[in-house]
């Protein structure tokens, strides 16, 4: 599709990934019409995208009807639908892994959220994920939590792909990504190499306006200099927390210790930008797409902002612009009360507790219609 915006993050180093996936999406052939139309190159999902899909659709019922009736456990019900939904979609994106050498063309899943600060229960759960997709292309999302940076470690130096999720500070991501650089370490001392071991830090973006704006408001009311300074901030943090991240990636994975992984095969971890769609109505609804196009990038959009990008998107490499101003930005916060480490600490926490709520509600969901068939009360629907 000639001059379609989508098509064209390619020519600046970005890839754009889908954050949403049904069964629907699935069967009908969308996933490979957005594939080959609009260039998209991977899969993201989490247990709320599922859990609506499930409770909304009868897309699953057969399914979950034949694995209760095999006394299958909710759990083994719902890795068992995961895992085919995720196979499903690892195999449409396999030409595009094949054909850029493993570079790209993944799909995620999440290990539990209830695991988050679970260090030997994360690793478990991701080999299992992992052994049972029996992918390559694939990511197990791990947190990026305090108890997920060892697990992150460990998973590199097996060979497990890692896709860290709700990361949303700048000293956590810096720990990130040490961890992965560490995992290659712990590899290739063991003797095994490092060249298809793949990684995305997925840095949590549109979040962080929704909790810094309200504070930057409540100065903005009380006027003069200080409403002032706070208003030239408004709706600016995510941004500026983004691009102040990739400068640190460039120094990171252009440093001395990982010259030395990368002449062994090892690839960068790339940025990834998820939370991307515009939760306040008055901004761009392509405010966190438009100013973060850059080499190794990804954005992974869900349908709305996809299609809004498709619709009017601009493409130009801006992530390196004003990098000088977004730490400027970043450095009036605290002179407005404003601790932005606190900040990330609690989105942190809120996005684990957000995760959490809808994979107990599905867990739910799934019990519910589980017996129901058991009851012999389904009939024909569940």
């Amino acid at each position: 599709m000639k001059g379609n915006p989508l098509l064209m993050l390619k020519k600046f180093g970005q890839s754009v990934w889908l954050d949403y996936i049904s069964r629907e999406v699935l069967t009908s052939g969308e996933l490979r019409r957005l594939i080959l139309e609009d260039g998209v190159s991977g899969v993201t999902t989490n247990p709320a995208i599922l859990e609506k899909d499930i409770a909304e659709t009868a897309a699953y019922d057969d399914r979950i009807r034949a694995l209760s009736l095999e006394g299958k456990s909710v759990e083994e019900i719902y890795q068992a639908l995961v895992v085919s939904d995720i196979q499903f979609a690892a195999d449409e994106l396999r030409f595009v892994y094949d054909r850029l050498d493993g570079r790209d063309g993944f799909v995620s899943l999440e290990v539990s959220p209830r695991l988050a600060h679970d260090t030997p229960g994360t690793v478990t759960e991701a080999r299992k994920l992992w052994k049972a997709v029996s992918r390559p292309n694939i990511f197990i999302k791990v947190p990026a939590t305090r108890e997920g940076l060892p697990a992150i470690r460990r998973l590199i130096g097996e060979g497990i792909n890692v896709n860290i999720t709700l990361l949303f500070g700048l000293s956590r991501y810096r720990q990130v990504a040490e961890a992965y650089m560490a995992g290659l370490e712990d590899r290739l001392a063991a003797g095994q190499p490092v060249d298809r071991v793949a990684s995305v830090a997925s840095f949590f973006l549109s979040r962080i306006d929704v909790m810094v704006d309200p504070l930057l408001e409540k100065e903005m009311t009380a006027g003069g200099s200080r409403g002032e300074a706070a208003a030239s901030l408004h709706g600016e943090t995510a941004l500026s927390c983004a691009k102040a991240a990739y400068r640190m990636f460039r120094e990171m994975f252009d440093a001395a210790r990982f010259e030395g992984l990368s002449g062994r095969g090892a690839r960068v971890q790339r940025l990834l930008w998820a939370s991307t769609g515009t939760k306040n109505p008055a901004y761009s609804d392509v405010k966190y797409v438009e100013p973060l196009i850059g080499p190794e990038t990804i954005n992974t959009v869900p349908p709305e902002t996809l299609r809004a990008y498709r619709d009017h998107g601009r493409p130009a490499p801006r992530l390196e612009e004003d990098l000088a101003q977004a730490e400027k930005i970043l450095e009036r916060l605290p002179e407005l009360g404003i601790d932005l480490d606190r900040v990330t600490q609690a989105l942190e926490d809120e996005g684990i507790d957000k995760f959490i709520r809808p994979y107990e509600k599905l867990m739910k969901t799934l019990a519910g219609k589980r017996s129901a068939v058991l009851r012999g009360e389904a009939g024909q629907k569940i």
